[in-house]
Parts: C-alpha cells; structure tokens; sequence
C-alpha cells in the first residue's frame, strides 16, 4: 500500500475542530503563562504593579487569570460606536478591567456581530457611563 493510501481524507469538519482545540491550547498556555509570570514576583513587585494599575493585590492576579484576550470585546465596541480604540492610558485601563471581569460577554458578541451594540450597549456594558462620556466629549 503506498503511503497516499494510508493517509484518511481531510475534511473542513476535521480541520475546523482541530484548530479549534489548537487555538485553545494556545490561549489555554498564555493564560497560564501571564497568572505564572506573576506567581513569580515577588509580593512587592505584583504590589507595585496593581498600584500603578489602579487596582488590589487580588484583583490584579484575578484579571491575571483571565487570561490575554479577555478585553478584545472592548475594542470591538469602541469600533462600533466609532470611539477612538486608543483613549487616554488610564481611561483605557479603567474599560479593560471592567470588561474582562463583565459577565454579559455573549450579549455582547452577539449584539456586535448583530450591529446592534451601538443601540443596546447602555443595557448590559459596564462601561456604558464611560463609554457614552467617550461619545460625547465636552466642547471647550
């Protein structure tokens, strides 16, 4: 039997399922990397950064353990309500904590692939109240 016989057929449905589990190998190792590379510091270290970033010790390495990626629907909002995706560095800190702790990231998958997040995103965001601020910036 030659070696083409041996091979099965690749199919979209395999192919699909095994970059499935490969994509979530490989957000499975950065998440475990970033919770580990704070693991590593020293308490001070992971202090002084919760600090700068605004937050406590245990919030720090709760949003640690979420993992990179868990603020990417942010960015997708700020691009659907046409808000500029780089705001000032500590507004953006501010939105990316709330959303990788929010609990309505399907509602908001959904509304963004529906094109309705501009139109209901003061129902479910917890950034709404910074968000509608980003919006409508004061006139000096």
């Amino acid at each position: 039997m030659s070696n083409s016989e041996n091979q099965s057929p690749s199919t979209p449905v395999v192919e699909v399922v095994l970059d499935s589990i490969a994509d979530w190998v490989s957000k499975y190792r950065d998440k475990i990397s970033l919770y580990t590379q704070f693991e590593r510091c020293g308490r001070d270290e992971v202090m002084r950064v919760a600090k700068e970033l605004g937050v406590t010790r245990n919030e720090l390495l709760e949003l640690a353990r979420k993992g990179p990626g868990s603020a990417d629907l942010l960015h997708k909002m700020l691009i659907a309500l046409g808000v500029d995706p780089k705001p000032d560095p500590r507004i953006m800190n501010d939105l990316e904590r709330l959303c990788i702790t929010c609990s309505q990231k399907k509602r908001c998958e959904h509304e963004l692939a529906n094109g309705t997040a501009g139109a209901h995103f003061r129902e479910f965001c917890p950034n709404a109240f910074t968000l509608d601020a980003l919006l409508d910036p004061p006139i000096s």
